[in-house]
């Protein structure tokens, strides 16, 4: 049986739609927070259980019989985060998986600038202790990060954030489907995989850009100071833990942290990446 975690998050649940158009659904099973969200999987056969990574008690039973587990990184913040990461792969390994995996990030390491890439480099380095195949699929950045500004840059025609540095812009669905071809053993991608990105890495000066090709009206691109982006943010009612957990991304950004590119992507979906010219038409469109 295949497990898969994080089933009703934005690529959780990508990769399960993918993993049935493979597999029987009887051969499927996800790990959830609620069962209730998780309804129409349980409507079409996929066996559903209660998982939480802060409890990894309720992980055992949820993984259990599982040849494969695929452990989709959880959103969660400070020391608990670390803690989460290592406790689900070594409860997919306790289960029996034959191996294991775990969505990380490309820019995973324990310098890093943005807080979410020592938890990736902290499962990683648990990955490799426990004795059992595995794959750490280093994902480029989540273009759908766009869509939390995208918005508003149309609305005011001006795009006003830290300095930063390119990122390596990837879709979910593109990133969706080199899980499933890991997780199915259709790639080989044993171990810390190179970057999963798309081929191009771009700032949000060449984001501008692009939004005012797409919706026809100019966005200027205005660099804030940090301090004063965060003040600002928090005034706008973004709880200053949020602020300062959002400013350590521009910061890595501005290190050169999300700036590599790499084919492999490419290689195992085979076909061109999603371009983060379409992921933005898809959001300015949403917000026509």
């Amino acid at each position: 049986m295949y497990v898969v975690t994080g089933a009703t998050g934005q690529l959780g649940s990508r990769i399960v739609r993918r993993l049935l158009e493979r597999v029987p659904a009887d051969q499927v099973g996800v790990s959830v927070q609620d069962v209730r969200a998780a309804a129409s999987l349980t409507a079409r056969g996929v066996r559903v259980r209660a998982g939480d990574f802060t409890e990894p008690a309720t992980l055992a039973h949820a993984f259990e019989g599982a040849s494969r587990v695929l452990v989709v990184s959880a959103a969660i913040r400070g020391a608990a985060a670390a803690d989460a990461g290592r406790a689900a792969v070594t409860a997919a390994r306790d289960a029996g998986a034959d191996r294991v995996l775990y969505t990380s990030h490309q820019a995973a390491s324990y310098d890093s600038l943005f807080l979410p890439q020592l938890t990736h480099a902290g499962t990683e380095a648990r990955l490799a202790e426990l004795g059992v195949p595995y794959t750490a699929l280093r994902n480029g950045f989540y273009a759908a990060t766009l869509g939390h500004y995208v918005g508003d840059a149309v609305a005011s025609g001006v795009l006003a954030l830290p300095e930063d540095g390119p990122f390596s812009w990837t879709a979910h669905d593109d990133l969706a489907e080199v899980a499933v071809a890991a997780l199915v053993g259709d790639a080989t991608l044993d171990g810390i995989t190179a970057p999963l990105t798309a081929p191009e890495a771009l700032d949000f000066e060449a984001v501008a850009g692009l939004v005012s090709e797409i919706s026809g009206r100019a966005v200027t691109r205005v660099v804030v100071p940090d301090e004063q982006w965060v003040g600002d943010a928090v005034a706008a009612g973004t709880p200053a833990g949020v602020a300062e957990f959002t400013l350590g991304m521009f910061r890595a950004a501005r290190r050169g942290e999300f700036a590599v590119t790499d084919p492999t992507l490419e290689r195992v979906i085979g076909r061109p990446a999603t371009s983060v010219r379409e992921v933005l038409q898809d959001l300015v469109g949403q917000r026509a």
